[in-house]
């Protein structure tokens, strides 16, 4: 019966959420908040907070597992990935750390501590909500994601060293990892593409890398992440990370109903975490400067800095480790901090569009790693989206002899379809600035062949906005969204499923009709 509770829960607040524009995750805290008050009247023991806790762990992993399915190294080797999370992590904490010190009269250990704790943003969140945006591959994603991981780095060194642990000699086996990437590749290439699959992954993430990396003294998460990372690089790393996707979603489900189960706050708790929720938007700004400061253009530094806005599961972890009468209050400050986070990004997008005028001067007038071209040269057709739908119409329109150009905002399809010889550019079409510059004379038709649907309504508002008067064409999964597409200036949206069934049937029409 008690599973049987937790469901129920979790899908009702979860719908309950969603009705009312908030995400999912938000209900599955208030779930957790609710069955930590029913308790024993719905079953709740210590027994089952333990199994709650070893789903909500299996979910993390799986998630960091496929993080790292769609992360290079060299992201993190950058100098607004390291130095941006550097400094923050000590900027933040010296700013904190005297009014800790002051007004929660604590010892200057155990404010460091928790100022430390409060310095990190949340992998779990910032990845989720990234992932759900399709935005994992975008460089303001991948720059939030590097920072992620080099704050968890940080709060693996500083729960060793105030716990006193240090890692067991096998740990430096770890760098020897690089050699074993060809038989990882042997083992995704020979596992198919139905259950097999599905086990190599769940044995990478949670044996190998979880319980491995545990087994010398390591973190379990950095496990999950480095075998995920050390897969990244194969061409079916997507369709592994894409046969994960429902089973951690489900374990991550019982990540926030931990949460929530830690137990409702008292009222000097609930004081500390409401005060915490307001000095978060602190927290962003900083960021934001700081990316500001290594040469990122406005928008890259406002959409990375808001994905980090939230306070941390590691400062929890952190807690539990070394300050645990304050694992309390820091959950909710952590709890609260998610509902604002999720509410901030779900509006990023159009809120970036309105203060767009007032952040842009702040950008140094120097070359910025993520500047996007300004001319399409003399191309006919520009293609956006280069997933599977887009490199059809390109190679179909290429045969044909029209002169093409594609744009993709992941670099990592960039270098895949220009080392395929395919003529292609980095942009992101949700970015104001590439619009404003943007020269396109020659082009007569756009096609919209992005994942993304906010991205394909922008698209079109901003060509037919910019004077654009040629043919745009795009596709959608649902009819709603093909209606607010075309609604926005496109002349023809196609829904993906009908046409693929009208071109089948076309196919069998002509097989058994060839006149």
């Amino acid at each position: 019966m008690l599973e049987a509770s937790w469901i129920a829960f979790a899908f009702v607040l979860g719908l309950a959420a969603r009705y009312i524009g908030l995400p999912p995750l938000i209900g599955y805290l208030a779930a957790g908040f609710a069955l930590s008050t029913a308790g024993s009247d719905v079953g709740v023991g210590p027994n089952d907070s333990d199994i709650l806790q070893h789903l909500a762990h299996l979910g993390v992993l799986l998630l960091l597992f496929t993080v790292g399915l769609k992360l290079k190294i060299s992201n993190l080797v950058r100098r607004e990935v390291i130095g941006g999370s550097l400094l923050h992590f000590v900027i933040s904490s010296l700013l904190v750390l005297p009014g800790i010190v002051l007004i929660l009269d604590m010892p200057w250990n155990e404010a460091l501590l928790l100022a430390i704790a409060l310095s990190f943003s949340s992998t779990v969140l910032a990845a989720k909500v990234l992932e759900s945006k399709r935005e994992l591959r975008a460089f303001h994603g991948r720059v939030a994601i590097g920072v992620l991981i080099i704050q968890d780095l940080i709060a693996l060194v500083v729960m060793s060293v105030a716990a006193g642990q240090v890692p067991s000699p096998w740990a430096l086996l770890v760098f020897l990892l690089p050699l074993l990437r060809p038989l990882l590749f042997r083992l995704l290439d020979a596992s198919g593409h139905e259950e097999l699959l599905i086990l190599l992954g769940l044995m990478l993430a949670l044996v190998v890398g979880g319980h491995g990396f545990e087994a010398v003294g390591l973190s379990s998460e950095l496990g999950a992440l480095a075998f995920g990372a050390m897969l990244a690089k194969h061409k079916r790393a997507g369709e592994l990370s894409n046969s994960l996707w429902a089973i951690k979603e489900v374990f991550l489900v019982g990540f926030f109903l931990q949460i929530g189960m830690g137990g409702l706050p008292d009222a000097s708790a609930l004081t500390f975490a409401l005060v915490m929720a307001v000095l978060l938007p602190l927290k962003g700004v900083l960021f934001f400067f700081l990316f500001l400061g290594f040469r990122l253009r406005a928008r890259s530094a406002f959409l990375s800095a808001s994905s980090l806005t939230n306070y941390s599961e590691f400062g929890l972890i952190v807690a539990s480790v070394v300050l645990p009468q304050w694992l309390t209050p820091l959950a909710v400050a952590v709890a609260l901090s998610f509902v604002v986070s999720a509410q901030l990004n779900r509006v990023v997008h159009p809120l970036y569009e309105r203060l767009a005028r007032r952040l842009i001067p702040l950008e140094r007038n120097i070359r910025h790693p993520d500047e996007q071209p300004v001319s399409l040269g003399d191309a006919q057709i520009l293609i956006m989206g280069m997933g599977r739908t887009g490199r059809a119409a390109y190679d179909h329109l290429s045969a044909k002899g029209y002169r093409l150009v594609s744009l993709d905002s992941d670099p990592v399809m960039v270098e895949r379809n220009s080392a395929e010889g395919r003529h292609i550019l980095f942009a992101d079409a949700e970015d104001q600035m590439f619009w404003q510059n943007l020269q396109m004379n020659d082009v007569k038709a756009v096609i919209l062949a992005m994942n993304d649907a906010e991205a394909k309504i922008i698209s079109t508002t901003k060509l037919r906005g910019n004077g654009f008067s040629g043919l745009i064409v795009s596709h959608a999964m649902y009819e709603d969204i093909a209606q607010r597409i075309q609604e926005a200036g496109a002349d023809h949206t196609y829904l993906t499923m009908s046409e693929a069934g009208a071109g089948l049937a076309e196919n069998v029409a002509r097989a058994l009709d060839p006149k």
